[in-house]
C-alpha cells in the first residue's frame, strides 16, 4: 500500500484526495492523509446559505471554457446543479469620475469584438476608439514585433491599444481578476491565449472576430445552483474519514532514504510521497530546508482579499444598473476594487425580490481591512458602496471573509521560474506542488493538476 501525505485541505488538496479515493476503490493500492491546519476543508471556497441568500465567500464561479470543474461536477452527480451566468444581461461598468460607465458590449477582457458597440460607447474618447481600430491595421507590425521573452500585462495592453485603454479598463479589469499590479504580472503566464493570438494574427481584435464567426459563444461563467461549497462537500463525502486530519498543522517535511517524513504536533510519520497543496508561503517554508533553490523560486508576491456580501430583502431600495457589476480603477479615491451584482449575474442567489451585492477589496485596502473587526469592515464596505450606488438600507445579512495573501502574483518571468522549479522538484522525487501558485489560479486549473498528480502517484508517469 503506497501512502501519500497531502499538505493542505483547500480545493487542490481535496481534489487530489478525492481522486485517490476513487482510485483506491478500484485496483490502485493507495492511501492518503490530508493534513489541514484549520478546522474546515475547501480553503477559500465556501458558501453561506441563509434566508434564501446564497453567498460565495471566495470565487463565485469558474470560467466555462475550461472543462475540468464541469467534468468533476457531473462526475459527482451535480449535473443538474450546473448553472450558467446570465450573459443576456452581461455588462460591466467602470467607475470614471465618480460615475459608472458601461464597457462596450462584446468585450473579451480589454479587446472589443463588436466595433459598432465600441463606437456607441461613451467610455472611450475618439482617440482611444481610433487606437482600437488602428490595432487591426497594425496586425503585421504587431506580429513581427512580438517580444521573444516575457513582458508585463501593462506593456502588452499598451502596445496594442495605448495608455487610455490600459488605464480605463486594462488596469481595473485585470487587477479585479488577478488582484495584482498589471505592471508586474506576466502576460505569458496570466494571458497565454492572448499571447498566442498575437503570435498567430498580430491583431487581437481580428483574432477574436475570426473566432466569433467560426464558433458559437458559450456563457462566460458557470457555477452551482446551491453554491460552489457543494463541490467541496461532495468530494469530502467521497473521501474516507480516516484520511482527513483537520487541525493538523504540518511543521516540517524531510526527504530521507526511507521516504518523506512529515512532522506535526502529534508526531512524525513516513510517507512514500508528498503532495504539497498548502499556500505558496507555507509550502516554501516547508521545502526550503530540503532544497534552498526551490524555496527561492517559490518566493513571490501575493495579494490579500477581503470579501463582504450584503443581502437585502427589497431590491427596489437598492437600484443598480443592469449587468454583472463594476470595477474601480486603482487611482480612484474609492477603497473598493470591484462589486458584483450577484442576483443579476446568476439566478437563484436571493429570495424573491431580494438583492445581493458582493464587495471586493484588494491590495493596500485589503491589508488595512485585515486588521479591522467585522463591524468596521462592514461599515467601510457599505460606505464605499453607498458613495457609488446611493444610500443603502440595513442588510438582512452580512458575510465577511478575509483571505490574507491568497492570490499569488505571477510576475514577469513566472513560466521560466516554474520550469526550473519543476526540474528541481522532479529530482527530489515523489513530490508534487499543487495549488494556485504555479500553473493557474482558477478552480478548473487546480482540479486538473490535482487529479493528474493523483493518477501519476498511483500509476506512475
Amino acid at each position: 500500500m503506497k501512502r501519500v501525505a497531502i499538505v493542505g485541505g483547500g480545493v487542490a488538496g481535496v481534489a487530489a484526495a478525492y481522486e485517490l479515493a476513487q482510485l483506491a476503490r478500484g485496483d490502485a493500492g493507495v492511501q492518503a492523509v490530508v493534513f489541514e491546519a484549520s478546522g474546515r476543508l475547501g480553503g477559500i471556497v465556501e458558501t453561506v446559505r441563509e434566508g434564501g441568500f446564497v453567498i460565495e465567500c471566495g470565487p463565485d464561479a469558474w470560467v466555462t471554457e475550461k472543462p475540468w470543474a464541469r467534468e468533476l461536477a457531473v462526475e459527482l452527480g451535480l449535473g443538474d446543479e450546473l448553472m450558467s451566468s446570465n450573459d443576456d444581461v452581461r455588462k460591466t461598468y467602470v467607475l470614471i469620475d465618480k460615475k459608472l460607465q458601461a464597457m462596450p458590449d462584446g468585450m473579451r477582457m480589454m479587446v472589443p469584438v463588436d466595433l459598432a458597440a465600441l463606437d456607441a460607447s461613451e467610455l472611450f474618447t475618439t482617440e482611444a476608439k481610433r487606437a482600437f481600430r488602428d490595432e487591426i491595421g497594425r496586425a503585421g507590425e504587431l506580429r513581427a514585433s512580438t517580444p521573444t521573452g516575457d513582458e508585463s500585462i501593462a506593456d502588452f495592453v499598451q502596445r496594442h491599444f495605448g495608455d487610455e485603454v490600459l488605464e480605463k479598463i486594462g488596469v481595473p479589469l485585470l487587477s479585479g481578476v488577478f488582484g495584482g499590479d498589471v505592471g508586474k504580472l506576466s502576460v505569458r503566464a496570466v494571458m497565454a491565449p492572448f499571447v498566442a493570438m498575437e503570435q498567430e494574427c498580430g491583431s487581437l481584435i481580428a483574432a477574436l472576430q475570426s473566432r466569433a464567426i467560426t464558433s458559437k459563444p458559450e456563457p462566460v461563467f458557470t457555477t452551482l445552483r446551491s453554491g460552489l461549497g457543494t463541490l467541496v462537500d461532495r468530494m469530502v463525502a467521497a473521501i474516507p474519514e480516516d484520511w482527513i486530519r483537520p487541525g493538523a498543522r504540518v511543521e516540517y517535511i524531510s526527504r530521507e532514504d526511507e521516504g518523506w517524513l512529515v512532522g506535526t504536533a502529534r508526531g512524525v510519520e513516513c510517507f512514500d510521497a508528498v503532495m504539497m497543496a498548502a499556500p505558496v508561503d507555507v509550502a516554501r517554508s516547508l521545502l526550503e530546508p530540503t532544497d534552498e533553490r526551490a524555496g527561492e523560486l517559490m518566493e513571490m508576491e501575493a495579494s490579500s482579499a477581503v470579501v463582504v456580501g450584503f443581502g437585502f430583502v427589497d431590491a427596489s431600495k437598492i437600484p443598480v444598473p443592469p449587468g454583472f457589476g463594476f470595477l474601480v480603477p486603482p487611482r480612484s479615491d474609492s477603497l473598493l476594487l470591484a462589486c458584483t451584482f450577484m442576483d443579476q449575474k446568476f439566478e437563484d442567489r436571493v429570495p424573491e425580490s431580494g438583492r445581493l451585492l458582493r464587495a471586493f477589496f484588494g491590495g493596500k485596502a485589503a491589508e488595512r481591512l485585515l486588521r479591522c473587526g467585522n463591524d468596521e469592515t462592514a461599515a467601510v464596505a457599505r460606505m464605499e458602496l453607498a458613495r457609488i450606488l446611493g444610500p443603502l438600507p440595513e442588510p438582512q445579512m452580512t458575510v465577511i471573509r478575509r483571505w490574507p495573501r491568497s492570490l499569488p502574483q505571477y510576475g514577469v518571468g513566472h513560466l521560466e521560474r516554474m520550469a526550473e522549479l519543476g526540474e528541481r522538484i522532479a529530482r527530489l522525487k515523489d513530490l508534487w506542488l499543487l495549488g494556485n501558485g504555479y500553473r493557474g489560479v482558477g478552480l478548473p486549473d487546480l482540479i486538473r493538476d490535482s487529479r493528474a498528480a493523483a493518477r501519476e502517484f498511483a500509476f506512475g508517469a
